[in-house]
């Protein structure tokens, strides 16, 4: 049982509105972000990333509902081709590996999305430039990336980082970025809440959870939104990708010592 004591309820509180604040902003990384230290909080990830799911669903609907002219329809549709695809494996990966090695995972995959995050998000450092690929290899490859994208949100609902490295080249407004990543998180998150409705993972603890994190995400929400039209994206992305990278290496770092 997921016990939410007052110190508890603060700590979960707080990185349920840095995150969905950085999302509102960014349009991707809520989930992701807060995973390690959601878990550290909640001692569950089997339960936590339901919660986050759901957070993550709810604010998706929202700018979804708010921006839904600016969707980019033709590259929603590639993207929600090939992450569909990846969905089902993550799910079984999800439901049939122990917590253990469910948080290896996600530790490795952090740290990895956290670093190529920062060499490409202002901390720059000086590396070769990789030969030309043909037109052919560098579409096979984007589409391994959002496969890939699938089978991570399928996991740990978090695949924004993979999927953002195919939207960031095709879609350069930070509006239509937003909102079409959104109602793929949108339909991305139904598909797994009716998985876990089915697989009985909505328990009474989980619910309570959710509900009373909800206050500290509509003000995330809520004041991610307004920083979204007045603050650097480029700001926010690297302190995405910091804390991400922190993140995992606190999650390795557990395991270990576990």
């Amino acid at each position: 049982m997921i016990e939410l004591t007052l110190t508890l309820l603060l700590l979960f509180g707080l990185i349920v509105f840095v995150t969905q604040t950085l999302e509102g902003v960014t349009g991707f990384g809520s989930t992701v972000l807060a995973l390690p230290f959601a878990v550290m909080v909640l001692g569950d990830i089997g339960k936590t990333v339901p919660i986050l799911a759901m957070h993550s669903w709810l604010l998706a609907a929202w700018f979804v509902v708010a921006s839904w002219k600016h969707i980019v329809w033709k590259e929603f549709g590639f993207i929600a081709r090939h992450v569909f695809i990846g969905l089902p494996v993550g799910f079984l990966l999800f439901k049939n590996l122990d917590d253990t090695y469910l948080k290896i995972l996600l530790a490795l995959f952090m740290i990895g999305v956290g670093i190529h995050g920062l060499l490409t998000s202002g901390f720059r450092l000086q590396i070769p430039k990789p030969e030309v690929r043909s037109l052919k290899s560098e579409a096979l490859l984007m589409r391994f990336v959002l496969f890939l994208g699938g089978v991570v949100h399928g996991a740990f609902s978090s695949g924004g980082p993979f999927v953002v490295i195919y939207a960031s080249r095709v879609l350069k407004d930070k509006a239509l970025f937003r909102v079409t990543l959104c109602l793929l998180w949108l339909c991305l998150n139904t598909i797994l809440m009716i998985g876990w409705t089915i697989d009985g993972r909505w328990t009474p603890d989980v619910r309570d959870a959710f509900v009373v994190s909800l206050p500290f995400l509509l003000a995330g929400i809520v004041f991610g939104n307004r920083l979204h039209h007045r603050v650097s994206e480029r700001v926010f992305r690297w302190i995405v990708f910091a804390l991400l990278l922190a993140g995992g290496v606190v999650v390795m770092v557990g395991v270990v010592a576990g």
